[in-house]
């Protein structure tokens, strides 16, 4: 970028709110010789720096990518709407935080999909960068366009606008990428055969080198690759063992969503509830030991100063050493005033123990559980069993043990629901209160969290339509008056998000259309709750002659050509429909750490298994 430009850039940042998210600078930022490496990474992640950065996936990447002297990793985020009108104002295309470089003129991408409501983003972003949205229409002096993520297990939806995906884990494949991109360009070859390469790394679906057809009644017939040396499936990445933890983590020069240091300790879950779609598609479970997980913490807080410590996984209270762990994290840190959270704890594998060591660790004052549903035949549908004696005598030892503020998140839509289900939260709810009113008096707190079941790719509840609007208006609507009467607090999603999820979640190929004229009509952050952009989404379905019901409302056939049916997540969709059968029976699993179900994780991925570590991948 020339000089003008950066001094007109630190010239606009006094005009616009928070300037610190785009500064750059942080302590432990990187920033490397440009002209000494081979290939030059931008990490994107397509939503205002306060949310992005602290995305533990982007920090693996960054520190990875860093670390091989043959690459540079900078970052960018979306510019809130303040400093996208004075970029635009000024013809300023959107850059890195670190060297202050177009985005034009990277080698690699690479954007960040946690979620599906960023997909205007993702456009938005590429426009302020001058690139071209649509990867047919990318030349050779173009960056390469790469996504990740959770939401890449369906990439459809944005596959016109990517050149290629990374299924699955990052970790090795974003290095594979690396060498493939250095390959191509010391080869003088053209773009479309930097695809056929990127084609043959295990784990990179490239859109552009596969066909889709259809029936007539919209449904998919086939979804085929171009060319015999292209796999039919994309089966993800993972990673046999967990890297070496993030030490140096950046520290943000304005205050983050979760202003904090994330250690992950353990990765996957074997739970199978049949809603959660991140207990699918990570699987299998692996775990960092104790001895792992200290001297990360440390090196960690060594190099930035956080005082608030997150230990993150999908089921924390089923790391096989959570008690050796929060022990040892007491004992280490006990003097140090360090906060230590604990999320994603299971009710049915609490014990008083484990909760009086969370209790010295400074919890923030509030305790999470998250029953899901609140009669035992809900939970036997959606493969969450729990006895309501268990999850009372639960909730009676939380406030026994000094905690005052409980949140307990529920879902509602689940198939099979009747008005009684519902009702049933309420009562639960009021039921915790009375027990911590009766324990702590009045000082008691009690939060409902709802949130409305999306029928996601890759669950067993995949085929489900997904609830209209009206039905869960209704519910929230019971909830709300009877939580208010109460005096208990209640948050949900709104019926109209939950829509807009459903369309780009379930969706295929063909919504490309749509989402780029959702962004030109002037959809984006859609994930924020005051941006009304629904009525834009459903003019965009009219203006492209689809009909939204079709991936929301309708329910599919089990024999039914799924949009994300390529990509191979290494549970079978034979057991995927099996689970399904069962849950409309409320027939439950065990937890697969104590009886394999054969899911087929582990026929897809056995011979990257490590013997040492066998039992942490839900085998018997």
């Amino acid at each position: 970028m020339p000089k003008d430009n950066i001094s007109l850039i630190e010239k606009i940042l006094y005009s616009v709110e928070k300037p610190g998210r785009y500064v750059g600078g942080e302590h432990n930022q990187i920033l490397k010789d440009w002209n000494s490496v081979d290939v030059r990474w931008c990490l994107i992640f397509p939503d205002i720096y306060d949310i992005g950065q602290a995305n533990l996936g982007l920090a693996m990447l960054y520190q990875i990518l860093n670390s091989d002297k043959t690459i540079l990793a900078e970052r960018s985020f979306a510019p809130w709407v303040d400093m996208e009108a004075e970029l635009r104002r000024h013809q300023i295309p959107l850059f890195s935080l670190e060297s202050k470089k177009s985005l034009q003129e990277f080698d690699i991408l690479g954007f960040t999909l946690p979620y599906e409501s960023i997909y205007t983003n993702v456009l938005n972003i590429l426009d302020l960068a001058g690139i071209p949205l649509r990867s047919v229409d990318r030349g050779q002096g173009d960056p390469l366009i790469l996504g990740g993520g959770q939401a890449c297990f369906n990439p459809e939806p944005m596959a016109d606008f990517f050149d290629a995906f990374a299924i699955g884990e990052g970790e090795e494949v974003s290095l594979e990428i690396s060498q493939a991109y250095q390959n191509w360009k010391t080869s003088g070859k053209s773009r479309s055969d930097l695809l056929l390469q990127l084609a043959q790394v295990p784990g990179v679906y490239v859109p552009s080198l596969y066909d889709v057809s259809y029936h007539p009644d919209g449904s998919i017939a086939n979804i085929t690759p171009k060319q015999t040396t292209i796999p039919e499936k994309i089966t993800k990445r993972i990673v046999a063992s967990l890297p070496p933890h993030p030490s140096k983590f950046l520290v943000p020069n304005v205050e983050i969503i979760h202003d904090r240091m994330s250690i992950e300790i353990m990765r996957g879950c074997t739970r199978g509830c049949r809603f959660c779609h991140a207990g699918m598609v990570n699987r299998p479970v692996r775990q960092r030991s104790v001895e792992e997980i200290i001297p990360a913490i440390d090196e960690a807080l060594t190099s930035t100063g956080f005082e608030e410590v997150g230990l993150l996984s999908l089921s924390s209270s089923d790391h096989t050493q959570i008690l050796d762990l929060t022990k040892k994290v007491q004992e280490k840190y006990h003097d140090r005033k360090l906060a230590f959270s604990l999320p994603s704890l299971r009710i049915e594998s609490f014990s008083i123990q484990l909760m009086d060591e969370l209790k010295e660790l400074k919890p923030g004052g509030g305790f999470t559980l998250a029953p899901e549903a609140a009669t035992e035949r809900m939970r036997a549908v959606i493969n969450k069993p729990l006895d309501d004696d268990d999850f009372y005598q639960t909730v009676t030892q939380i406030f026994e043990n000094g905690w005052r503020s409980l949140k307990l998140y529920y879902m509602i839509g689940l198939p099979t629901e009747t008005m009684e289900d519902v009702d049933a939260i309420l009562q639960a709810g009021i039921k915790v209160q009375q027990i911590g009113r009766r324990l702590i008096g009045k000082s008691v707190k009690i939060h409902l969290g709802i949130a409305s079941l999306i029928p996601k790719p890759h669950t067993p509840f995949q085929w489900l339509p997904v609830q209209r609007p009206e039905a869960i208006q209704e519910k929230l609507d019971y909830l709300k008056a009877g939580t208010r009467k109460a005096g208990i607090k209640m948050s949900y999603n709104i019926p109209d998000s939950t829509l807009l999820e459903s369309w780009l979640s379930r969706g295929d190929r063909r919504l490309a259309d749509v989402i780029q004229t959702a962004w030109q009509n002037g959809a984006k952050f859609d994930a924020w709750g005051e941006r009304d952009n629904l009525q834009i989404w459903r003019n965009a379905f009219a203006t492209n002659n689809l009909d939204p019901d079709f991936y929301s409302y309708r329910g599919r056939d089990l024999d039914e050509v799924l949009p994300w049916d390529h990509i191979n997540i290494g549970v079978t969709k034979r057991f995927l429909k099996r689970d399904y059968e069962w849950s409309l029976a409320g027939r439950t699993r065990e937890d697969c750490r104590n009886t394999c179900f054969a899911c087929g994780i582990l026929d897809a991925f056995g011979d990257q298994r490590p013997a040492e570590t066998i039992c942490y991948w839900g085998c018997p």
